[in-house]
């Protein structure tokens, strides 16, 4: 009998469906409650406590409204009661609406009702300074003692407008609809809900979220995920709070579903007013744009942007590139789109002939034969229809625009009765621009309704285009499969850079030389100009004369950073008294500096002693002696490569152009680590330099498939090696035959600093503690290791190999292998977030032909709102009865141990006894219903 399990997990579930385990998720409470306290009610008139009530009173959701006021034996004519306690019917969700002192104890007698949401709305917390984060200190202290769901403090509130619940102080609720709007303004959101009102925009969701003490963007985020009302998430966002949090939700969902963020604070002025309102560190802004564009999220800088983009991502498919087609009646209006097209980096699309010659056969000679199409002034309906379907046939277009103009022959209504036909049979966006007043209302409509989104000026229309394709562009490089990478690092190799970087925390230095620098990069597999130290001028000359000259000095220390900025480079020594001479001047230059600056902090650190010779440096000076090297030519590109830290997100990565003019120039690219090669050359694109290393004027292109690896292997460099605080490669000599670092500069963290303190990458990495090697009943040894992105091809061929009755036990009925292998579905099953879910594969290296194969999978993933999981197993058919499904389970379990998890569930078909007889070998409970077995394991 096969051993599959066979509920599909959440990772391979549609984001649109409303999962069995969401009626579960702690925060129902808060958005579906079904009794609602309100903490604070009061009979003042324009109070917060009053507003409260009245608003949850006159929305009814379908529930019972309890105020709760120790002074008054009724509020607004309902019952009061002194606490909560006092309440006689459980209460699922407290609105607490007291002042701020209060409220620890408030939480204190909710855990101790059994309340399970709370909404906080009153303000002096943590953006009042210490008093108040220690109230939050105890409010939280109190909650976690209850499993009790916090959001705010200093809120507006909560709106459900599909259920009717309005749990805030706004003057009315918002209308229903799809789009989850979430805030961490409260008069923002104010403002927002008066101006849907006036462009009839609906809400499924209508959040106010505050201070974040507890409830945080990524437990939002996966909520409305799975919520089916939801179509788009729309966020204005002041401090992104828990990074790794917001991170791993987005990624979840946004393949699914918009998600959208207008980001203040983007200038350095506006981030101190947001941390002063939010109580939160503002973070670098390049950094934050590389962090949404790693998990899928638009960012808009417009509020009006957030709206547009939630309408059209949800009525329109995504461009598959960055080309236009402009179809106009009017040569002013389509030259003002191109510009802004432009501007926005997207392009006009290039007419192929085949279209040209469709379009001469039925518009009138003098129409633009070029984009944008301009079939002029007097174009009736037909024409444009015409002229539409011939344009969106065209191969070159990703997109198009319908611009129409009031002219006396023109008629906007019938124009877009005839253009609605065409709203979703191109498989390419199409927008509308419908210029003019009272004219066009009517044609506006009939094409909103139609799911043909409408722009009063044809350059919002361009506008709206460029970020489409920018939210496809980002959503394509994180799931487009990368290649495998080569040379990473072996666990000799990490060993030396373990060891090297201990010798100098021992040594109390934070700062490795040029020289153990360079040995870090080699063992990583990162090629490095050999060098060479030179303690004294007559080594200095010795090594040149070994190497051949020309010759390159440096200064070798190991407390000064930056060697150019002390007089510490000599460069193209031709000969050995050259050589004598750059010794002597960066020694005179450094000590100089130092005896100029004496709090520069170069000054003497524990180094290794040295021999008492008066050519030699003395231990305390900075200048240690020189580094010596072959003086390249410079005949390729310099660039730089680096890494330092971000308060909010850890460890970030930088690319772009080097050299000593790199801080003038900043052409640079930011990422999060960690990178494979897609997310490498995606990186690379960012930037300038990148259109030179592809070839121009003749020269040749570099190896860019080689610089994707280096610039993956430096990633696992980052990753693997927490101590390392900053990195640059600068210059990293690129050629078309070679990649060659000149020079390098590794700080570490204070050694001062707790293992448990070192930052945490806002992107768990590549879990390389769960591989190893295992051997089958039969003797085979296979590896057992976490799924990877470049795994996709294997998978293809593992679905290959499965019979109908295992895809039927893994699925609960058959799926054809067309569906089980497409990309958009298998991206889903291989590039997941290892802080959601593992998945662990059982890999099979062929002696003979060298290839790789897969023989079996197996799934743990969390569940939203909860600290359970559920698991998933599918053995390959030719590889079942080998123990594969056991052991694959077993270290299932060892992952939710590691991660802390409460329990481990599945659900299994009730023919499947192979699957339950594991299970009940490991230690799981089953519980048999007719058709299926639910089992499950307490950790």
């Amino acid at each position: 009998m096969s051993q599959q399990y066979t509920q599909p997990t959440i990772a391979e579930r549609a984001h649109d469906i409303l999962r069995s385990e969401q009626s579960s998720n702690p925060l129902n409470s808060i958005f579906a409650p079904q009794n609602v306290a309100v903490i604070g009610a009061s009979e003042k008139q324009g109070s917060v406590g009053r507003t409260l009530l009245w608003n949850l009173i006159s929305n009814p959701f379908g529930g019972t409204v309890f105020p709760v006021n120790p002074k008054r034996p009724s509020v607004l004519g309902i019952k009061a009661y002194p606490t909560i306690q006092d309440v006689p019917a459980p209460v699922d969700l407290a609105v607490i609406a007291i002042p701020a002192p209060a409220v620890p104890g408030a939480i204190a007698e909710c855990v101790a009702a059994g309340v399970k949401g709370a909404i906080i709305i009153s303000a002096g917390f943590k953006e009042a300074g210490a008093d108040g984060i220690e109230l939050e200190r105890e409010v939280l202290e109190q909650a976690r003692r209850g499993n009790l769901r916090i959001v705010g403090p200093n809120c507006l509130g909560v709106m459900s407008p599909h259920t009717g619940l309005n749990a805030t102080f706004a003057s009315a609720i918002a209308r229903p609809g799809n789009v989850g709007f979430i805030s961490q303004s409260g008069a923002l959101c104010t403002a927002i809900l008066d101006w849907s009102k006036q462009e009839n925009v609906g809400f499924s969701a209508f959040v106010s979220i505050g201070s974040m003490l507890d409830v945080n963007w990524g437990d939002l985020i996966y909520y409305l995920g799975d919520d089916p009302h939801t179509k788009s998430i729309v966020i204005y966002m002041e401090s992104i709070g828990n990074a790794r949090s917001f991170l791993s939700a987005a990624r979840e969902v946004a393949l699914t579903k918009p998600i959208i963020v207008l980001k203040a604070g983007r200038t350095e002025a506006a981030a101190k007013a947001a941390a002063s309102h939010t109580g939160a560190l503002a973070g670098s802004d390049v950094v934050l744009d590389a962090a949404f564009r790693r998990s899928g999220v638009l960012q808009v800088n417009r509020i009006s942007d957030l709206f547009d983009m939630a309408e059209v991502l949800a009525k329109q498919p995504r461009p598959k590139g960055r080309r236009l087609t402009i179809l106009t009646n009017a040569g002013g209006p389509g030259v003002l789109t191109t510009d802004a097209l432009i501007a926005m980096g997207s392009e006009l699309s290039e007419l192929t002939e085949e279209t040209r010659t469709e379009l001469n056969r039925f518009l009138p000679t003098h129409w633009s034969h070029s984009n944008p199409i301009d079939i002029l002034g007097d174009a009736e309906p037909q024409r444009y229809t015409q002229a539409l379907e011939i344009a969106a046939k065209d191969p070159n277009s990703d997109g198009l625009l319908v611009i129409l103009t009031p002219q006396a022959m023109t008629d906007p209504t019938k124009t877009a009765e005839a253009l609605k036909l065409y709203a979703n049979v191109t498989g390419k966006p199409i927008l509308a621009s419908w210029m003019g007043g009272a004219d066009v209302i009517e044609g506006e409509k009939i094409l909103n309704n139609a799911g043909i989104p409408t722009y009063q000026y044809p350059d919002t229309a361009a506008r709206v285009f460029s970020l489409m394709w920018r939210y496809s562009y980002n959503l394509r490089g994180i799931y487009e499969t990368p290649a495998l990478p080569v040379n990473l690092a072996d666990s000799n190799s990490c060993s030396l850079v373990t060891q090297i970087i201990d010798t100098a925390r021992q040594q109390g230095r934070t700062l490795l030389t040029e020289v153990e620098s360079k040995q870090v990069l080699a063992a990583y597999g990162i090629p490095v100009v050999p060098t060479y130290i030179a303690r004294s001028e007559t080594e200095a000359v010795e090594y040149s004369d070994r190497i051949g000259y020309p010759v390159v000095l440096k200064l070798f220390s190991e407390t000064i950073t930056h060697k150019t900025d002390v007089g510490g480079v000599q460069l193209n020594l031709p000969d050995a008294d050259a050589v004598r001479s750059a010794y002597h001047k960066i020694k005179t230059s450094v000590n100089q500096y130092v005896q100029n600056n004496p709090d520069s902090g170069m000054g003497a650190q524990p180094c290794a002693p040295t021999k008492p010779d008066s050519r030699l440096p003395t231990p305390d000076s900075p200048f240690l002696g020189v580094t010596v090297q072959p003086m390249l030519k410079l005949d390729g590109y310099e660039l730089i490569i680096g890494s330092s830290l971000d308060p909010q997100f850890g460890s970030t990565l930088l690319f772009g152009l080097g050299g000593q003019l790199v801080e003038v120039f900043k052409d640079r690219a930011i990422a999060l680590p960690p990178l494979n090669t897609t997310l490498a050359r995606r990186m690379m694109e960012q930037t300038q330099i990148y259109q030179a290393l592809q070839g121009v004027r003749g020269r040749k292109s570099i190896d860019l498939e080689a610089l994707e690896q280096l610039l993956v292997l430096f990633s696992q460099l980052v990753v693997e090696q927490r101590w390392i605080k900053e990195i640059d490669i600068n210059p990293l000599l690129a050629r078309p035959d070679s990649l060659l670092a000149l020079d390098a500069r590794i700080v570490l963290h204070s050694p001062e600093t707790p293992e448990d303190r070192l930052p945490k990458l806002a992107i768990r990495p590549y879990p390389q503690q769960y591989v190893s090697q295992w051997t089958m009943r039969d003797g085979t040894i296979v590896t057992i290791r976490p799924i990877r992105p470049e795994d996709e091809p294997l998978m293809v061929q593992f679905h290959q190999t499965l019979s109908e009755e295992s895809v039927y036990f893994r699925y609960f009925h058959l799926i054809k292998l067309s569906q089980r292998i497409a990309h958009e579905r298998l991206t889903r099953i291989c590039f997941i977030d290892y802080d959601r879910e593992m998945a662990l594969v059982t890999e099979y290296h062929h002696p003979q032909t060298a290839t790789r194969e897969i023989l079996a999978v197996g799934r743990l993933s969390k569940l939203h709102g909860c600290n359970e999981a559920e698991f998933a197993m599918l053995v390959g058919d030719r590889h079942q009865r080998q123990g594969l499904g056991t052991e694959l389970l077993s270290r299932l379990l060892q992952v939710g141990r590691d991660e802390k998890l409460d329990r481990i569930t599945a659900e299994i078909l009730a023919e499947n006894r192979a699957m339950q007889k594991v299970c009940e070998k490991l230690g799981f409970h089953l519980h048999r219903a007719a058709d299926v077995v639910k089992v499950e394991f307490e950790l």
